[in-house]
């Protein structure tokens, strides 16, 4: 019998865990001689008090889900995919291919044929890692962290060889006009009326929202996700009910990596326009604590990638117009990953007792 109730656990420990790290991240603001509430202000003002704000923090918001959802479905089979990084990359490529050498008619078909090719690329990518982990035994950490630098090397050789465009940088030639995909400023245009006016979140924004309801059904509410969620509580058990560990492990990295692949869209196909070196900014990573904070739910990653996407612009405003380095914006971060992940335990069980004292008192 749970000790908490399920509200606690979504909820409150997060809650707390970042009032903790927003406590800790004052102070250290304090001990440079800058004044954290006024930080906090301009944070908030720069990432939500327009909709230029709220439009980058809704783009870096839809990295983060993603990669996110990479990351929790992997957890449900308790395999530590911290591969998104290169399968976010090689999804980029996928992406480029797919823009470059197809003439797509209209971005609505352009946008199906870049999702699945970003899916398949990252999904491909992913499967060596895991092909490694269910049939040599080789830790799915180890391989994913290795082919991260792998994916890298290989972007670098298609961008100064097959898919360079003319020029000095190393980068694809400018997508064709009917792939460009409808920003939010085209959608939210009102005549003498423009929102998001210069920020580049698009259309990948529902996208991903799409990629959250579809996440739920699969683990709540299909076959497949409650043999992923089995095989996640206990390995042996699952396959004394004749679930195949080589098959779980498989498709779930397949789905994880099609996930984080998917990525590019946004920031490739949706922002930039074209591919170019170093495009996906360490989302690969974030999305480890967003999946932490969020406890593996698609809704709780969501709401996680709201919270690093406000920590992202917000930061990018503080490191403009104050004298807070851009270094201490990481380390704010990192203070809530901190706290949301591997301090986890240090606000769970003193909540633990005290629920189980209250449960005690009723009775």
């Amino acid at each position: 019998m749970d000790v908490m109730p399920k509200w606690a656990d979504v909820v409150l420990i997060p809650l707390i865990s970042i009032l903790l790290a927003a406590i800790l991240s004052a102070l250290v603001i304090l001990a440079i001689g800058e004044n954290p509430w006024a930080a906090l202000k301009l944070m908030v003002n720069g990432a939500l008090g327009s909709t230029y704000g709220w439009g980058y923090t809704l783009y870096y918001a839809t990295n983060f889900i993603f990669t996110g959802l990479a990351v929790a479905i992997a957890f449900h089979a308790r395999l530590f995919n911290i591969g998104g990084e290169g399968q976010a990359l090689i999804g980029g490529l996928g992406v480029a291919v797919i823009c470059l050498f197809i003439p797509w008619p209209h971005w609505t078909l352009a946008l199906l044929g870049s999702a699945i090719g970003a899916a398949i690329f990252g999904a491909a990518w992913a499967a060596i890692p895991a092909f490694l982990q269910a049939k040599r035994g080789s830790h799915i950490v180890i391989t994913t962290i290795m082919f991260n630098f792998i994916a890298a090397a290989v972007l670098n050789y298609f961008l100064i060889g097959a898919l360079k465009a003319p020029g000095m940088e190393p980068a694809t030639a400018k997508f064709p006009e009917a792939t460009h995909l409808p920003s939010f400023q085209d959608m939210f245009n009102f005549g003498e009326t423009t929102f998001f006016r210069g920020a580049p979140a698009n259309v990948t924004f529902f996208v991903a929202i799409a990629a959250c309801l579809f996440l739920w059904m699969l683990i709540w509410k299909t076959r497949l996700g409650y043999e992923i969620r089995s095989f996640g509580h206990s390995e042996s058990a699952a396959k004394y009910a004749g679930i195949s560990p080589t098959k779980i492990i498989m498709v779930t990295m397949l789905i994880s990596g099609g996930l984080a692949g998917m990525m590019a869209i946004n920031n490739v196909q949706g922002e930039a326009e074209r591919l170019v070196l170093n495009a996906v900014e360490g989302a690969g990573f974030i999305g480890i604590a967003v999946a932490l904070m969020g406890r593996s739910h698609p809704f709780g990653v969501l709401l996680a990638a709201l919270l690093f996407g406000f920590l992202y612009q917000g930061g990018a405003e503080l490191a403009l117009w104050t004298s807070i380095p851009r270094e201490l914006i990481i380390v704010i971060q990192a203070l809530v990953i901190l706290f949301t992940g591997a301090l986890d335990n240090m606000v769970r069980m003193p909540l633990e007792r005290l629920f189980l004292a209250m449960r005690r008192a009723k009775t």
